[in-house]
């Protein structure tokens, strides 16, 4: 049995990009907080090919994070998909008003998550997007 640990997945479909793609299109986008805080993400192709290898191969099992190799800071995260969408990402959403607008769930947007796949790369897997730039050119994202 395995029990799959999931990142931010990265999709042009749905998911946390549906979220900030309205504002950072009219280049209202930003880093969230002090944009310090880890994020652990994960292109949706990868983690397909992650479940479909951990379905195939019996060998595996116990934990696995199903996450980019290349976790980034938040505020990293913001000027990647800026640049990606080639708009600025000058506005910072203050830790306040993500808790005032979204309650607790502001923390779990706000929390420093720099988790590793190291089970998958000791098994071999192999990512095809490891990095953000590249992982977000790879998407559609309507632009």
């Amino acid at each position: 049995m395995c029990i799959v640990r999931t990142g931010l997945v990265l999709g042009s479909d749905g998911g946390m990009l549906a979220t900030l793609l309205p504002s950072f299109n009219l280049g209202l986008g930003g880093r969230l907080g002090s944009g310090q805080h880890w994020q652990s993400w994960i292109h949706k192709n990868d983690w397909l090919a992650i479940v479909e290898s951990l379905i195939a191969d019996t060998t595996m099992q116990g934990s696995y994070n199903a996450t980019a190799p290349n976790p980034v800071r938040q505020a990293e995260f913001a000027s990647a998909l800026a640049k990606r969408l080639h708009r600025p990402a000058l506005i910072a959403t203050p830790q306040w008003l993500l808790r005032a607008l979204m309650g607790e769930m502001a923390d779990i947007i706000l929390a420093s998550q720099r988790v590793l796949p190291q089970r998958l790369l000791e098994h071999g897997f192999t990512f095809q997007h490891p990095d953000l730039e590249k992982a977000l050119s790879a998407l559609d994202l309507g632009n």
